[in-house]
């Protein structure tokens, strides 16, 4: 084991001086003047510095690495009630007050295009109190940026090696995305934000191949993406030790599992698996600016339309589901939104209907609905901020029971661990959604895996079988880096948690045979 970089303590955590070092104040100083002479009802000025770096490995030796630098400013303007938008990589005053001139002219040619196209909307923003100078990192131990490339692939080398002495497994590919996001925000109501997020996400994938007949089965990883730093990869938060230990089994027994009997089944979903059909069916659907059909053009829009809030029954009553942007060592957690907007959480379902949505400041005054709950990001400086995922989560029953407690009233059904492929409508309704192994629940006990496995319903019906909920020791924070949306796409890291949950008359698909139909 390679030796381990020294921890830090939250309160020595603070925004790297790289960043601190650029002239941000004097840029956004020149870009809201000069964007305050041009007449604008309201600017923002956002510089941001992301560095994003990748490890990869097969078969123990490094495939491929990654180490890149997006740096730039961007200034969005409000004029005559429409968005202008515009954005510049020379970090000098003079080009900030030039980009702030391209965006309010951006602006007004929007205005006139409205007007003469008949009217559209006027877009006003919902108030949010002014944040003087307020800085936000997030919890985090080690940043990975401070420690050496060598010591990280020594560790990634060290997992695959101990896979690759186990029977059975023919190939390992591992890797790490690390990510740091730095970003300064002020407007012209006074708000100026600093921020700085971390996040990881280690994985690792066995293979085990027949030589003879060439067929193969493979098997990743469950520890999900974290809002954390290196610490993660040395056992904070995940049991690597007991993942990496357990992986070469879980490999042999899905080689010979039997494929799955189609039909209905008692579903107990871990955490693991769980977060997808959650990110899937909950938390696109609770855009609001999906909900009203402004966002379309990538994935769709949603069933869960505004006309149903507060009368949408979107599950069984045991359903609460809450959107957070504050949740330590959330993807989605930060301090601050790209509008200045303090981040919060709130409840999207309770008791089973709807009762809330994702929103940024345009929603939130559009529909009347008060302050924004801090969902505006962009995913690059070059990108105008869009309403993004919170982190949306299922929450735990106080007094639920533990995962083996949810099996024991199953007579026949499937425990379902890991997220695999995945399929949803236009509307995200339909569905289905495969994993990285099931078990066979027989009599309320596991009775070995089964393979060739998926799960479809639509999410009225799927959330309404929900029969049972785990506790708060079945919990846990998952997500993914890749959530994709808008036009040009952005993608950004969403958080979803969950604890372990029991779903009744499930309909379960043998993939193999609808392949061959």
């Amino acid at each position: 084991m390679p030796p381990t970089s020294p921890s830090a303590s939250p309160a020595q955590r603070a925004v790297d001086p790289l960043f601190l070092a650029l002239p941000l104040r004097q840029l956004a100083d020149a870009a809201l003047s000069r964007a305050r002479q041009l007449g604008v009802t309201h600017a923002d000025f956002r510089c941001e510095r992301v560095r994003s770096a990748s490890w990869r490995l097969r078969d123990a030796r490094p495939s491929g690495t990654s180490d890149t630098v997006q740096l730039g400013f961007a200034v969005r303007v409000l004029v005559d009630g429409a968005w202008g938008f515009a954005a510049g990589v020379d970090l000098t005053p003079q080009a900030a007050a030039l980009v702030a001139e391209q965006a309010v002219a951006v602006a007004r040619i929007s205005a006139e295009v409205s007007r003469s196209a008949g009217g559209g909307d006027v877009v006003e923003l919902a108030d949010e109190p002014v944040y003087a100078d307020v800085s936000w990192v997030s919890a985090y131990e080690i940043n990975p940026f401070d420690v050496p490339d060598a010591e990280k692939t020594a560790l990634l080398a060290d997992w695959s090696s101990r896979l690759l002495a186990a029977d059975g497994v023919s190939h390992v590919d591992a890797s790490l995305l690390t990510v740091q996001e730095n970003k300064f925000y002020a407007d012209t109501a006074g708000t100026v934000t600093t921020q700085q997020r971390v996040r990881v996400h280690p994985e690792v994938d066995a293979t085990a191949v027949d030589e003879r007949t060439g067929a193969f089965e493979s098997m990743r990883t469950v520890a999900p993406p974290a809002g954390r730093g290196w610490e993660y990869l040395l056992g904070t938060g995940w049991d690597w030790t007991a993942e990496l230990a357990r992986l070469p089994e879980y490999l042999a027994e899905k080689v010979k599992a039997p494929s799955v009997e189609a039909g209905r089944y008692d579903l107990v979903i871990d955490p693991t698996n769980l977060w997808l059909t959650i990110h899937e069916s909950i938390g696109h659907a609770t855009e609001l600016d999906r909900a009203l059909g402004y966002e379309a053009a990538y994935a769709g829009t949603s069933f869960a339309t505004f006309d149903q809030l507060g009368t949408l029954r979107y599950g069984s009553d045991l359903m609460h589901v809450t959107g957070d942007r504050t949740a330590e060592h959330g993807l989605s957690t930060i301090g601050y939104d790209d509008e200045g907007v303090a981040t919060q959480s709130w409840d999207l379902v309770t008791d089973g209907v709807l009762t809330g949505y994702q929103l940024d400041r345009r929603m939130a005054k559009l529909k009347g609905l008060g302050r924004s709950n801090g969902c505006a990001f962009a995913d690059s400086p070059a990108h105008v901020p869009v309403q993004r995922m919170a982190n949306v989560s299922l929450q735990p029953a106080a007094d639920g029971p533990d995962t083996e407690g949810l099996f024991s009233g199953v007579e026949r059904g499937l425990y379902i661990v890991g997220d695999r492929s995945w399929s949803i409508d236009m509307q995200r309704y339909n569905f289905q959604f495969t994993g990285q192994r099931a078990y066979a629940i027989r009599n309320g006990r596991l009775a070995g895996q089964v393979k060739d496995f998926a799960y479809q319903a639509t999410t009225t019906d799927f959330w309404g079988s929900m029969a049972a909920v785990g506790g708060p020791q079945t919990y846990l924070l998952g997500g993914a880096f890749n959530c994709g949306k808008a036009q040009p796409g952005q993608v950004a890291a969403a958080g979803h948690g969950c604890p372990s949950a029991l779903f009744e008359g499930v309909n379960v698909l043998n993939t193999q045979q609808e392949a061959g139909r």
